[in-house]
């Protein structure tokens, strides 16, 4: 495990319990999959299929994670998708509207509620059944115009 910035992370597995360790933002997607720290200091790679989610976390506990859905349209600018897992479950999130940040072993979300337990949220595409994008927020194709006074108003502070 190259570097010394790591970061608290929970993986959540598919028919496995959780693991809680640490992860390198810059180099914890291989190859073969996630590269973990545990707490004793052992490194493990989890493999892509195994893995549900990555969940970047302020602090590690055994509570389930925080909501999974927006109950509004999101503020925060970025494309806001509904992920399908495997088995089922839904989650939504705002990816990046930067295809350079494009992932090819997945997709690194900002979960519904950010300043909750959770930060980030990476998801394998191994992990999903579908992917679907719900909207753009935020697009720099419609800027919002300043507006003007109305010809009828007197001007006040002019000279």
């Amino acid at each position: 495990m190259a570097g010394s910035t790591t970061k608290k992370a929970i993986i959540r597995r598919y028919q496995r319990e959780a693991l809680a360790g640490y992860v390198n933002p810059a180099s914890f997607l291989q190859p073969a999959g996630v590269e973990m720290l545990s707490e004793e200091g052992k490194v493990t790679v989890v493999p892509y299929p195994e893995i549900k989610s990555v969940a970047f976390v302020r602090e590690f506990s055994d509570e389930e994670p925080e909501r999974r859905v927006f109950f509004t349209r999101p503020k925060m600018a970025g494309l806001w998708v509904s992920l399908k897992y495997r088995d089922g479950e839904v989650i939504e999130g705002i990816l990046p509207n930067n295809l350079l940040q494009r992932d090819e072993h997945g997709f690194m979300i900002v979960p519904p509620d950010p300043s909750g337990r959770q930060q980030r949220v990476f998801i394998p595409r191994a992990a999903l059944v579908s992917a679907e994008v719900l909207g753009v927020v935020g697009s720099p194709l419609r800027k919002r115009k300043a507006q003007t006074a109305a010809k009828e108003q007197i001007p006040l502070f002019e000279e």
